[in-house]
């Protein structure tokens, strides 16, 4: 290993302890990832007022990649008598040593009391799903307001480094035809609509993002859906779809010969011209309508497997489980289509490693219960699981699509999901959203002094829950709180415990209601999809909408079974049990944020804000449960007092709904929300593309909740 002493800093400070150290740092500058590590390492000594120099220093700090180190992307620190080594299996974890000290160095811990330890990875692909704003799946303002965001590599670089700082070690990128904004087909250059210069500006972008990842840690994969092409290959070429407005996602499939080979030549292309970028990953779903899964599998080993096969190196694969077992697009399952693939993935010999084959947690809701419940289409038989898979390893999809604005984070949720679902043939996860891009922040009101720029940093610790956990799920809340008092002072401490507490909100909402797809439901707008429109969950959609996780029990049949608690099992969660333990947390939450000062830090306002929004929006949830079984009473056996009853907590839950608005009116813009588009008489219809959503906007819909409870009528007996 080549040996560099770090440059010397003309600096004298005074430390906490009481006198200036100077520190010398000895690593391999031969390595972009080992230079990365040591300039994180820099950066946390230079903030603590340490002095790095050349020579003699009272303090070293030596980086070694050690391949006997034990562990998948394992790292060691191993303290010494004035000299601190941190050891990694590899450069990725030696990047996670260096990260683990520079914590350390960051909340105050002297290099001499600097403890030993010895950490490694539980999962090996730890990922963000991340949605491109170019040729987007989802439309609308809220994607395209990102696009200038996206394009800028000092957001990307921001962006990896918290990857990084949080051992997310995958990024993936999806959008829908990818390949002309990073090549001109040599076969088909009619295909790439810009010019030398825009071309090479995408160029850059790509290249430089992809270079950063890989000095990250991060590996790097392209995901698409199929079967589409872009506008000008379209017209070019009389296939696909020409018009661009109409990029029918559930569109029937066009297999025309040149549409396979310009995409398996523009697979090949791209793998020969990018080297950083780790690997691809395909969808068994949109724009193949007509297709059976059989065809749906020859389709992609014809375009892209045989275009990773004839790329001059290997790659990596992302292969989603089909999201159909027959020839719509609707979304269903079968044991058929799962051996199917099953067969078709154990097949694959050529490619790097083991492939991640992706399958959505809970369909597109995994913030609701831990149990596998269902995935895309359905029920999922264990076909995929036994016995274990050979060329593969699942990789659980957990799409939030539940909260975008509101900061978020149950440690407990996080550690419980990973225990629940890391079987051996389970290899990570994803994490991300369909409808939220995390890059430009439109949430915050313009004016307000803040420290954060973009929007993923406003839910900073979403992401270090994940990936933490991923990585080592044993990993204890004192990290997570440590990171608060670093950021917002000593006082600052019981957020987390209240962030865990409010944050069970959404989770019991997506528990109790059930979903399918994205819109189905929105959990920090009370809001669902009824009809092909989005709207407010009213009181009769509650009372009448089943569960997703069978734990609950639903107002319907906690009704129709007398409204008896001892009617349920010891383990069922009743609507007014449930109502019970929204107040009880979101309560002990307020009382855990009450003495929190945010006069001085608008930061610090904004998180104890988020608290005290969930907090209210599980105490009116607990209302409206309550409102919601005394009015279904009502209806069903009659009595005043179920009536009045039903109006009183409805019209306290429109008072905690106020209390609601009258925190975030303050602190946010009206939020656009991503459009979605259906098939309608062979023609692609597409929701308002500029609809925007604040809690006050809804209000009166939470307000016609009392109106039909006070002219509700008795139903007429059967």
């Amino acid at each position: 290993m080549r040996n560099v002493l770090v440059f010397a800093v003309h600096f004298i400070g005074f430390v906490s302890f009481g006198f200036s150290q100077t520190v010398k740092l000895l690593y391999d500058q031969t390595k972009p990832q080992t230079v990365y590590a040591a300039h994180r390492l820099e950066k946390a000594l230079l903030a603590k007022r340490y002095v790095l120099k050349e020579g003699q220093a009272d303090y070293t700090i030596q980086l070694a990649v050690n391949p006997s180190e034990p562990g998948l992307e394992a790292f060691s620190i191993v303290p010494a008598n004035g000299k601190l080594t941190i050891n990694g299996s590899d450069e990725r974890g030696l990047l996670y040593g260096c990260l683990s000290v520079s914590e350390d160095i960051q909340n105050g811990v002297p290099l001499k009391t600097i403890k030993a330890r010895h950490e490694q990875a539980k999962l090996p692909f730890r990922a963000i799903k991340f949605n491109l704003p170019w040729d987007a799946y989802r439309e609308g303002y809220a994607m395209e307001l990102h696009r200038e965001t996206c394009r800028d590599l000092r957001f990307w670089e921001s962006f990896l480094d918290m990857m990084a700082q949080n051992r997310f070690n995958a990024l993936t990128l999806w959008n829908l035809h990818p390949f002309p904004y990073m090549i001109r087909p040599k076969s088909f250059p009619e295909a790439c609509p810009f010019t030398d210069q825009e071309l090479a500006d995408w160029q850059t972008l790509y290249r430089g993002l992809f270079r950063m990842a890989k000095e990250r840690g991060i590996d790097t994969y392209l995901v698409n859906w199929n079967i589409f092409v872009s506008p000008e290959f379209a017209k070019a070429h009389h296939v696909g779809v020409e018009d661009p407005t109409q990029r029918i996602h559930f569109g029937a499939a066009d297999t025309s010969s040149i549409i396979k080979r310009y995409t398996r030549e523009c697979v090949t292309q791209v793998l020969d011209e990018y080297p950083d970028l780790t690997g691809l990953g395909f969808t068994h779903g949109e724009a193949m309508g007509g297709m059976t899964p059989q065809q749906r599998q020859d389709w992609f080993g014809e375009t892209f497997l045989e275009g990773i096969r004839q790329a001059k190196r290997k790659t990596k694969l992302i292969h989603r489980v089909p999201l159909e077992a027959n020839t719509r697009t609707g979304g269903s399952t079968s044991v058929d289509t799962e051996q199917l693939t099953r067969n078709a993935m154990e097949e694959l010999d050529f490619l790097d490693g083991p492939i991640w084959a992706e399958i959505k947690f809970n369909w597109s809701h995994a913030f609701s219960s831990p149990k596998l419940i269902k995935v895309h289409g359905g029920k999922i038989s264990d076909t995929y699981f036994k016995p274990q898979p050979q060329k593969y390893r699942i990789a659980w999809m957990a799409r939030n699509e539940d909260f975008f604005c509101l900061r978020w984070g149950v440690p407990d949720f996080v550690r419980q999901h990973i225990r629940q679902n890391t079987h051996p043939y389970v290899g990570g996860y994803f994490v991300g959203s369909e409808g939220y891009i995390p890059a430009k922040d439109y949430f915050t009101k313009p004016g307000l002094s803040v420290d954060w720029q973009y929007a993923f940093q406003r839910q900073w610790l979403f992401y270090a829950l994940w990936g933490r956990l991923l990585y080592d799920s044993s990993t204890p809340d004192a990290v997570f709180k440590n990171e608060f008092v670093r950021r917002y002072g000593k006082t600052a401490e019981p957020l987390l415990e209240a962030s865990a507490l409010v944050g069970m909100t959404p989770i019991r909402l997506a528990s109790f209601f059930n979903f399918t797809w994205d819109f189905t439901l929105y959990s920090e707008g009370f809001m669902s999809m009824n009809n092909r429109v989005m709207e407010y969950i009213s009181i009769d959609r509650q009372i009448s909408q089943p569960t997703m996780d069978t734990t609950y029990v639903s107002v319907t049949d906690y009704v129709q079974k007398g409204a008896v608690e001892s009617a349920f099992g010891r383990d069922k969660i009743t609507p007014l049990r449930l109502a019970s333990l929204l107040e009880q947390d979101c309560q002990k939450a307020l009382s855990r944020v009450k003495t929190i000062n945010v006069t001085s830090n608008t930061s610090r306002q904004h998180e104890v804000a988020d608290i005290k929004v969930w907090a209210n929006l599980g105490l009116y949830f607990a209302q409206k449960l309550r409102g919601a079984v005394s009015l279904e009473t009502y209806r069903r056996k009659g009595g005043e007092v179920h009536k009045k009853a039903a109006v009183r907590y409805l019209e306290s839950a429109l008072n905690y709904w106020d209390v609601v608005v009258s925190i975030t009116r303050p602190l946010y813009t009206d939020m656009p929300l991503a459009a979605y588009s259906y098939p309608k008489d062979g023609k692609r219809v597409v929701t308002d593309t500029v609809r925007r959503f604040h809690w006050e906007t809804l209000r009166p819909d939470v307000a016609r909740d009392v109106d039909i409870a006070r002219n509700a009528t008795v139903l007429p007996a059967k």
